[in-house]
């Protein structure tokens, strides 16, 4: 189920808000794996983009559940978020961990999370959520993806040591996960972090890229006191421009901040673990 057409000729093209369309791409289907949403890579700047994280993400999800439901699905996997938690700060969280999602992102995701739930518990139908640290892989466009091309042609600083940990799975042990969540019954109704053991400082992530991309190891660093005061720069900058900049304090904190999660669950349960190891996933997102 696409939302443009492409060469794929058996593919539904459609869209979450289109119930009708819906009920006829999961008529006769047994299970649903429900990839789709908005994602904004920072904080909203305006309330549009709220709108379109709950418009999106929760409402869509509902929609298509509840349509799955009716039509007589019999299971569903719902992609969610690490944001759907509260933000770990330092610590290493796992899905008990206490408190509401601070962005509109992880908001809309933790309703669309519930909605799944009670969507299964209406239905009778086999519901997991899978709650996704940040996923990389060959072709993808996200944060690390953008870090790599920019290491590769010298314009991304070479970051200070700060011990941080930021958790992250390879899109195969994704996959992998998707797989057996589906197939498990042990997993109805459950909700699961899905993180590799490997949690890297950003500075672990900046040197490995170098080493995957043949570059000689950087022996120095941009002090972690600079790119605060640059970051701080680039928030008075952002107010008075009213646009964004390649620095502020929100992309620092990736950068030097934790954002660390335990996927103990999903091992100790279920018995899956992550297999692609850092460097041969970096490995693999570089490969052209």
């Amino acid at each position: 189920m696409v939302r443009k057409p492409g060469t794929n000729t058996s593919a539904f093209v459609t869209d979450l808000a289109d119930e009708y369309a819906l009920a006829q791409a999961c008529a006769g289907v047994d299970c649903v794996f429900h990839c789709a949403g908005y994602a904004h890579a920072f904080a909203s700047r305006s309330g549009d983009d709220s709108a379109k994280h709950r418009e999106v993400n929760f409402e869509g999800t509902r929609h298509l559940v509840d349509v799955a439901g009716r039509a007589g699905v019999r299971r569903f996997i719902f992609l969610s978020s690490v944001k759907a938690m509260a933000e770990p700060g330092e610590n290493c969280v796992d899905e008990d961990f206490p408190g509401s999602p601070e962005t509109a992102y992880g908001q809309s995701k933790l309703a669309a999370e519930q909605s799944v739930l009670e969507a299964g518990r209406c239905y009778g139908m086999h519901v997991v959520n899978l709650r996704l640290a940040m996923v990389y892989g060959s072709g993808g466009r996200g944060n690390l993806e953008r870090m790599g091309r920019l290491v590769a042609r010298g314009l991304f600083p070479p970051l200070p040591e700060t011990g941080n940990h930021r958790s992250l799975v390879h899109v195969d042990d994704v996959v992998s996960a998707m797989r057996l969540v589906a197939a498990d019954d042990r997993a109805n109704g459950r909700t699961y972090i899905v993180a590799g053991r490997e949690a890297p400082s950003g500075r672990a992530l900046y040197d490995a890229l170098r080493q995957m991309q043949g570059l000689p190891p950087c022996r120095w660093s941009i002090p972690a006191a600079a790119l605060r005061w640059a970051a701080g720069v680039g928030d008075g900058l952002e107010k008075m421009l009213g646009r964004r900049l390649p620095l502020n304090s929100e992309v620092l904190d990736r950068l030097l901040g934790s954002a660390w999660y335990s996927p103990n669950r999903i091992e100790r349960e279920l018995g899956w673990i992550a297999r692609v190891s850092l460097l041969d996933g970096l490995s693999e997102m570089l490969r052209k």
